[in-house]
């Protein structure tokens, strides 16, 4: 309710039960086996004896013991088991039977520290039954990304609890350090601090088991001491630190800066990566030696010989390091904290904390004084809090106890007067700049359910959905009153679809916008049409058994772009209407063949779609690479395209195993979104007098033109030119057609004489013949 869901409680080893901590008093090898060993354990008040392949033990060491009735983590129940005439009582586990593999340091049985406790129940000496909260945290909210934060923000829900402050080391050893290092240098004000320190004669070894199951229960794979200490800071504080192995530095010194275009740099994971610039790198003598904020590189990792480390604990701008995770792929925990905001006052204080655990797991010497270089600092936000703004948003205006709230959240109150309190925004609180998120802090921690309903007032408009959400809802509504079904289909698809739909290169539709991260390689690009999803819904719909006609239709995007956007890495996205017919693979009808769907009734519906938007779509003669010739239409409006259809061609069906026939459209959703006022005026109340006229043109003459020319040179009398007749043969030319049209005359204020009609009809034949038409 306050902003921190739990989305999970997990109980970490459930099942595990009865393990206790036991010590190996005696070690033998088997007197029958070679590959086994006898150990005899000891615990307060009784003795065992068990047998293991493991090779990692010796007389002194304590372990995990399951005796006979004992639960392992994957629910095994323990009993006794003769091994070739010697009785195992029950077995001692490693770190994989306790349900715990990423803590394992070696092969074999988990062995526990020297002074842990004998005969103590392991679950709960350490902490194996605790519980975990998997917590939901909001991107703004980078704070909580660590223990401190959490436990801040329950000290603020809880007005009872006490918030215990960690004792952050600000002494370590007071020597200088003992090897030569030059400066840390920032030259990109995408790094606004960088501190660095020094630990020296390290034994890189195992971190204490403790720490080991903290991290595995927090989901990190502990490493070494050097680079769990550096992980457990950061899980403690938020503050992501790494460590270098000095030797393994070009040189003996830091530089922060931005990364040159394609500059490559090979990652702790082994992977090499292309730098773009904005990129920021940490660079020793201008080579990478780490991403800032994302991960660093295999060429100065901690290895078991490393004897000297440095420290890295700097502030980087969230937008550089989120842009270059997400651009390079890498997830890393650091990234994942400085993309959402880290404390620009904790790098000093993580950093000691930090050296202060490896001089305690490594035996290291640390140093307290420390290279430091910020080229920002931070200055506090102050923000004004008025309880007038309480009462209008929460209807509470109790500025002593809003300011009470505050406190525990960190927000110190500066001053107060005229009933209005300014508190200083702490710097783990970057998201907090305004009065709103004050009152959201207040709100949220008082608690909204606290916050009396009521009715909104008075509006002084209504909402609306928008011209696309309107535009859709009237789609949708024509096209399934036409016995349409709407699909959704994926915006991904494969580069077979320029071959299956023999796109040429030239074409805009054939240069498709590729995904970074494609699932598979047949969703590797985004569609620049919608036809291959709905030819894939089609072909799913056959091969499970329909056999009835297909309408479907989809409302989506495409995806286009020409060579010159592709050069800037740009695109543009059109809206856009697809609608797919197959008449079905069972076509027989009791009476005729009149109810199979074929173009002219899918134009039909498409003229329809026009009409509900007050759209006149002309449909003229057209091609497209995957349109039969001579069943293929360009749809225009006032000669700007807006869409097409098109019968497939056939063998591209057969390639894509699909029957014959099938009926596609695409239109330009974006331009029904304009719309069109659709105008309606009184019937006239005088009857029309039709007159007929055959015209002899050219068969590349296209009819729309001759009427377009008979409406220009008719009267206002005119109201109608509708043709009704296209013949060719006999009596007509080769490269000729006869069109006949009919015309139909009416006034609005009186009756039309056949006199007058006459005498009209027969100027405007005069007419087109004076324009070149032959009138038959």
């Amino acid at each position: 309710m306050t902003g921190c869901e739990v989305e999970e409680i997990k109980y970490p080893c459930p099942e595990l039960w009865g393990v206790v901590t036991a010590k190996v008093d005696e070690l033998r090898k088997h007197p029958s086996a070679d590959k086994l060993f006898v150990a005899e354990l000891v615990m307060p008040g009784r003795e065992a004896v068990c047998i293991t392949a493991a090779p990692n033990l010796s007389p002194g060491d304590i372990v995990p013991y399951a005796p006979p009735g004992a639960v392992m983590a994957d629910g095994t129940v323990l009993g006794e088991k003769d091994f070739s005439g010697v009785l195992s009582q029950g077995m001692m586990l490693s770190a994989e039977e306790l349900g715990l593999p990423e803590i394992a340091d070696e092969f074999g049985i988990l062995r526990l520290p020297p002074k842990t406790k004998l005969g103590a129940d392991l679950k709960s000496h350490f902490g194996l039954d605790d519980v975990l909260l998997d917590i939901s945290i909001t991107p703004n909210r980078g704070d909580l990304l660590s223990i401190i934060g959490l436990a801040r923000e329950i000290y603020a829900l809880f007005p009872g609890a006490k918030l215990k402050e960690l004792p952050f080391p600000e002494e370590l050893c007071d020597s200088s350090w003992r090897e030569d290092f030059g400066n840390v240098t920032i030259k990109d004000n995408g790094c606004k601090c960088y501190a660095l320190g020094m630990a020296t004669d390290i034994t890189i070894s195992p971190t204490p088991v403790e720490v080991r199951i903290k991290l595995a229960f927090m989901g990190m794979r502990p490493i070494s001491n050097v680079v769990d200490a550096t992980n457990v800071v950061m899980l403690l504080t938020g503050q992501p630190l790494h460590a270098f192995d000095l030797e393994l530095l070009p040189s003996r010194n830091i530089e922060v800066r931005s990364a040159n275009e394609n500059e490559h740099f090979v990652t702790l994971d082994e992977k090499e990566h292309v730098m773009s610039e904005g990129d920021l790198l940490i660079t020793s003598n201008d080579e990478p030696v780490g991403i800032a904020g994302v991960m660093g590189g295999q060429n100065t990792e901690i290895r078991p010989e490393t004897k000297t480390v440095v420290v890295e604990s700097a502030n980087f701008d969230s937008a550089r390091v989120s842009q270059t995770s997400r651009r390079l792929g890498i997830n890393s925990e650091a990234a994942y904290r400085y993309s959402r905001g880290v404390d620009p006052q904790k790098a000093r204080s993580a950093l000691f904390y930090a050296l202060g655990l490896i001089a305690e797991w490594g035996g290291a010497e640390a140093y307290h004084s420390i290279k430091y270089s910020v080229a920002e600092d931070w200055t506090p936000v102050e923000v004004t809090l008025h309880s007038s703004s309480l009462k209008r948003v929460l209807l509470w205006d109790d500025l002593d106890e809003a300011s009470a709230i505050l406190e525990r959240l960190g927000l110190k109150e500066k001053e107060r007067k005229n009933g209005s309190a300014t508190v200083l925004v702490p710097s783990w609180r970057p998201d907090i700049g305004i009065e709103a998120d004050l009152i959201e802090e207040v709100g949220r921690v008082r608690g909204y359910n606290n916050i009396s309903p009521r009715l909104p007032a008075n509006m002084k408009s209504v909402g609306d959905r928008g011209s696309f959400y309107r535009s859709s809802a009237l789609i949708r509504d024509i096209a399934r009153a036409r016995g349409y079904t709407e699909v959704v289909t994926f915006s991904f698809i494969g580069p077979s679809f320029k071959e299956d739909l023999k796109l040429p290169e030239d074409d805009i539709r054939a240069n498709p916008v590729p995904i970074a991260n494609p699932m598979s390689m047949e969703q590797s690009l985004m569609r620049t049409v919608m036809l291959p999803g709905l030819l894939t819904s089609l072909g799913n719909s056959i091969r499970s058994g329909w056999r009835k006609p297909v309408k479907v239709f989809e409302i989506g995007r495409v995806f286009l772009r020409d060579s010159e956007m592709a050069e800037k890495g740009e695109h543009e996205e059109k809206e856009r209407v697809a609608g797919l017919v197959f008449p079905g693979l069972d076509r027989r009808y009791p009476h005729d063949d009149s109810e199979e769907e074929d173009f002219f009734s899918v134009k039909g519906d498409v003229m329809t779609l026009f009409q509900a938007f007050g759209i006149k779509g002309d449909f003229i003669p057209g091609e497209q690479p995957f349109g039969h010739m001579g069943q293929t239409a360009s749809i225009e409006e006032k000669e700007k395209n807006i869409g097409y259809l098109a019968r497939l061609k056939p063998d591209i069906l057969e390639k894509m195993d699909l029957p014959d026939p099938v009926f596609y459209f695409e239109l330009d959703m974006e331009r029904m979104m304009e719309g069109s006022e659709v105008k309606f005026k009184m019937l006239s109340q005088f009857p029309k007098v039709f007159r007929d006229i055959s015209i002899l043109v050219s068969r590349e003459k296209d009819s729309r033109q001759v009427v377009k020319d008979i409406r220009s040179i008719s009267r206002g009398l005119l109201k109608e030119v509708r043709l009704f007749d296209i013949y060719t043969g006999k009596g007509i030319p080769e490269d000729s057609r006869s069109l006949a049209f009919s015309l139909a005359y009416c006034s609005d204020d009186r009756t039309l004489s056949d006199e007058e009609v006459d005498r009209i009809h027969n100027d405007l034949r005069e007419s087109l013949s004076q324009k070149g038409y032959t009138l038959r």
